[in-house]
């Protein structure tokens, strides 16, 4: 790569990556620091120069595959080789599509191609020519996309594995290693968010010469959007973590339990907070109550009610938003649950009751707040083996996109982090909220089932 053109186009560890024509290599990279990018000049570099007859390049999600070819497509140009883009669907045995996008090139009268298509393992099967697995860390069936693609360099061609990682429990955290410790012959690139700042990836993004103060400050800012450190390690340091680890531990659960927490709500006096997370035949649905005393949240109930009728659910419910010291609820509003927290709060008002909808950002923002709370020692949680294996279930991961995605492992527990997720709607209902007097709704009502309460 002495083309000072080239040089100028691509960082120093981008370069590096180019110039190593190893049959297998490996990148263990920060995220977004433009290896897509050099890739596909890579991959267009050897169908130019005759090394390759095609390129198979498998993508974790479609944006990625699109992505990559229109890169493609540009460095054609650079090359002055006659490029055609396409799409293309690929038919497997039982006949499901795979879609592909392709650039087609004509190299002195012989039609040579790279395909970008999904992680789908069938789409490998009887194809020849160089691999690149991108973003293999994230890819569901890793082991039968190996199995697929690795024949397909039999006769030389040579494969590229690129990723962040994704936790310790995946192939691709195995080659790395496997790598490091001399295990294999393969070729390792590392490169972390600090490597690439220093190379001049925040130059290239500024246009200009960055100070060290301004590369520190803008890493700094990286992380702080983070929000956990575990992200930023895996995601932009190349530390890979441990998935089995709980986004609650025991550890941290069993550091702020009492046995002594729970206790009836006629017994409470201070100001109630509800959160309720809905279900109804797969799912539990579970209604947690926390008394605020001071800045300190108390798990005083929590009301385990599997696959209950609505109606039923209903008369539970609003038999706790009546209570005289309840301020404020917050409610799954998702799928099933709509219908019970719009009712609620049409029957209770806008300022008690709460509809939230959940998605992933949403889950993020509630899991996040709860649990510094919890580290903070401003929450008891009850000494009980069920809720903590609740806890413990919610596990962290983060998608191809750099999206956070918290989800329960029924493996671990009864429901689907009902429990948890009920918790942190009811510390969602305290934050920020103005003690003040209750609303009271006056209104006839039947006699409810939970009375006791």
């Amino acid at each position: 790569m002495s083309n000072p053109i080239f040089e100028q186009m691509f960082l120093p560890y981008q370069i590096a990556w180019l110039n190593d024509r190893s049959p297998i290599k490996i990148a263990e990279k920060s995220r977004r620091i433009g290896w897509t990018f050099v890739q596909a000049f890579e991959d267009v570099r050897d169908i130019v120069e005759g090394n390759v007859p095609a390129v198979w390049f498998s993508s974790a999600d479609d944006s990625a595959a699109r992505e990559y070819i229109l890169y493609c497509s540009d460095f054609a140009k650079i090359f002055n080789a006659a490029a055609q883009v396409f799409d293309e669907t690929i038919f497997d045995n039982e006949k499901k599509d795979i879609k592909t996008y392709v650039i087609q090139f004509n190299i002195g009268g012989k039609l040579k191609r790279i395909t970008a298509l999904s992680s789908n393992p069938k789409g490998f099967r009887s194809k020849g020519g160089k691999v690149v697995l991108d973003e293999f860390a994230f890819h569901e069936q890793d082991r039968q996309l190996w199995k697929a693609a690795k024949p397909a360099t039999t006769w030389g061609f040579p494969i590229r594995i690129i990723s962040t990682h994704h936790g310790k429990n995946c192939l691709y955290y195995h080659f790395v290693e496997d790598t490091k410790n001399k295990k294999t012959n393969w070729s390792l690139h590392t490169t972390t968010i600090r490597d690439a700042v220093s190379q001049g990836l925040l130059d290239r993004i500024k246009g200009r010469p960055t100070t060290q103060e301004e590369q520190e400050a803008w890493i700094a800012d990286i992380k702080r959007d983070c929000r956990d450190e575990t992200i930023f390690n895996e995601e932009y340091m190349c530390v890979a973590v441990d998935e089995s680890t709980a986004f609650i531990t025991y550890e941290l659960y069993m550091a702020h339990e009492s046995e002594t927490v729970l206790k009836e709500l006629s017994e409470c006096t201070g100001d109630l907070y509800l959160g309720g997370d809905i279900g109804r035949t797969k799912d539990l649905t579970v209604f947690w109550i926390n008394e605020v005393l001071g800045d300190v949240s108390y798990a005083r109930k929590v009301i385990e009610l599997p696959k209950m009728a609505f109606p039923d659910q209903r008369k539970i419910l609003y038999d706790l938003l009546s209570l005289k010291n309840m301020r404020r609820a917050c409610i799954d509003s998702s799928g099933i649950g709509r219908q019970l927290a719009e009712e609620a709060q049409t029957d209770f008002g806008m300022f008690r009751v709460e509809p939230v909808l959940f998605s992933n950002t949403t889950k993020e923002e509630l899991a996040m707040y709860g649990r510094n709370q919890l580290q903070d020692g401003k929450a008891v949680l009850p000494a009980e083996q069920s809720i903590r294996d609740d806890f413990h279930s919610i596990q962290r991961s983060t998608t191809a996109t750099g999206a956070i995605r918290l989800d329960a492992n029924r493996n671990e527990t009864d429901g689907h982090g009902d429990r948890f997720w009920s918790w942190t709607l009811a510390m969602n209902a305290a934050r920020d909220y103005n003690s003040g007097p209750p609303l009271i709704v006056t209104r006839k009502r039947k006699q409810s089932i939970t009375s006791g309460f």
